[in-house]
């Protein structure tokens, strides 16, 4: 009976131990001392991350709330959902025709009906949907590929005019996914540059080109272009509601943008297109002011397409050109956005080496077929040692270019060393936003906390925003000397290191995500 006992006593000690130990972690954070983020409050969110790998349903709510530092690949026009294309379409009384589903401007001429019949007809409503986006294209009877690239000439009408409300939606959803920075890509210009490139014609003699270039109109041009990015950004506050109480939290998102350049167009054109994106990113302010948010240019469209293959060399010698004169100005490139079925196999192995090499690029969007290429292991090592950024769009390489899971190269570049961030590149247009792409890192790429933690400090390192970075090496994350007395994203930055947050814009958007690092591992995550 006394034995009997002693083992109740011992059951019941047992299960004291166990119920404290799996009690709601408010219990345990009351009782715990004030002190501030510890490496202990990581590693309590990579356990709880590890613990709820296997349930989506979890992973997801967790992955929504995970800061995410910023969007480095995002295409304007792209990132805009198809219901807000149909809705701002209709407000314009403009048309589609209900057979290839394009949008077109009024009067709707048969069979061209107005955009707006589609709210009464829930079957144009979603063939319009399908049409342009991802959603359901298994069923549209083209490659996934294929599929995406017809669906900017189907809604290019609705865009016109519409840049305030397509940054206004962008800013507000990446506030909701804890994003804080954006680098969208767009066309600063429209076809008044494409007439003056077209009447100026090519010139083998490329300096003697910019100059025809600039004497044509060029800098007039650039100047309306400016005008027309700042009214946008003004009307996108007043859509945002900022500066008064009740604003979007979209507000706190700082976009910045990268000229697109369209490769698939005559050489004369993505001559004058890449010109464009250096003046205005501040090549040559005397000659042309610049737009202080346009940060960088990069060259757009289809890689596989006949133009852009056939001139990839030309255009990587252009890029060289203006980056021997204006080194200053940074540079992104789409590369290696390919695989074996699109191009002959020799096609496969030089894009990512020549972007980096002759186009001076300080990141690679996508970079896929980066194993394809002539000695890929001697080119991850020296995309390592130059710091070439790789941004890693895994929804767009799945449905695009059918890429996922272990065929995508994203081990391979995190083994060699080369630094990574998650994108998502066309969000709307792919029925996505970069919570989704987390998840799908975490899923499919078996990507730990920390990695993803990594991932996000690393888009705002490689961010072509202003100003010193808070880290003195930004591989390892660790801070700078002003800094270095006190935790990253102390409410309280001691006077030396906000002196230094003060002059970088690049360092407060860090210490800003440090910050909310702090916030959300301090969380009482509890396991299941």
């Amino acid at each position: 009976m006394r034995r009997g006992s002693r083992s109740l006593t011992t059951v019941v000690a047992r299960l004291a131990i166990v119920a404290a130990l799996l009690a709601p972690a408010t219990t345990i954070a009351a009782n715990r001392p004030a002190v501030s983020q510890s490496h202990s409050d990581e590693a309590r969110a990579e356990r709880y991350f590890q613990s709820i790998r296997k349930d989506p349903n979890l992973l997801l709510a967790f992955l929504r709330e995970m800061p995410k530092g910023g969007d480095l690949h995002i295409h304007l026009t792209g990132s805009v959902y198809a219901e807000s294309y149909i809705l701002w379409a209709s407000e314009e009384g403009e048309c589609v025709d209900p057979h290839v589903l394009s949008f077109s401007a009024p009067p709707c001429n048969a069979p061209a009906v107005p955009v707006a019949n589609a709210f009464a007809d829930t079957q144009l409503y979603g063939n319009i949907v399908d049409a342009i986006s991802m959603r359901n294209w298994q069923y549209s009877g083209q490659s996934g590929h294929d599929h995406f690239f017809a669906v900017f000439g189907r809604y290019v009408q609705a865009t016109n005019g519409t840049t305030d409300k397509a940054l206004a939606e962008t800013a507000a959803r990446a506030a909701a996914q804890h994003e804080i920075y954006q680098e969208l890509m767009l066309t600063p210009t429209g076809k008044d540059l494409e007439t003056l490139a077209e009447s100026v014609g090519w010139d083998e003699d490329f300096a003697r080109l910019q100059q025809k270039l600039l004497a044509g109109g060029l800098p007039q041009i650039l100047a309306a272009a400016s005008q027309e990015l700042n009214a946008a950004e003004a009307s996108r506050d007043k859509l945002l509601h900022c500066g008064v109480p009740a604003a979007d939290p979209g507000c706190q998102v700082v976009q910045r943008y990268i000229a697109q350049v369209s490769r698939g167009k005559p050489k004369e054109v993505v001559f004058a297109q890449i010109l464009t994106g250096f003046l205005l990113a501040g090549a040559d302010p005397k000659l042309v002011a610049p737009n202080p948010h346009v940060v960088g240019l990069n060259l757009v469209m289809a890689e596989d397409w006949y133009v852009p293959m056939r001139d990839f060399a030309l255009h990587m010698r252009m890029l060289n050109y203006f980056h021997e004169r204006y080194p200053q100005v940074h540079i992104a490139l789409h590369a290696g956005e390919l695989v074996e079925r699109l191009v002959p196999p020799k096609d496969l192995q030089f894009h990512v080496r020549d972007s980096v090499e002759m186009g001076h690029a300080e990141r690679i969007g996508h970079g896929v077929d980066v194993m394809n290429e002539t000695r890929p292991f001697e080119l991850l090592r020296e995309m390592a040692d130059r710091n070439v950024m790789v941004e890693i769009c895994l929804t767009s390489n799945d449905v695009i270019l059918g890429v996922r899971g272990p065929q995508h190269p994203l081990s391979e570049y995190l083994r060699a060393g080369v630094p990574v961030a998650l994108a998502t590149d066309d969000e709307g247009v792919s029925r996505s936003d970069i919570t989704h792409e987390y998840l799908k890192g975490a899923q499919e790429q078996n990507l730990s906390y920390l990695q993803l933690k990594k991932m996000a400090r690393t888009s705002l390192e490689h961010a072509f925003i202003g100003g010193a970075s808070l880290w003195r090496d930004g591989k390892a994350f660790s801070v700078v000397k002003e800094c270095e007395s006190e935790k990253a994203g102390a409410t309280q930055p001691s006077a030396i290191c906000q002196k230094f947050l003060d002059g970088s814009e690049k360092a407060r958007l860090q210490w800003k995500l440090e910050t909310e690092f702090r916030q959300f591992e301090a969380n009482t995550w509890t396991v299941p």
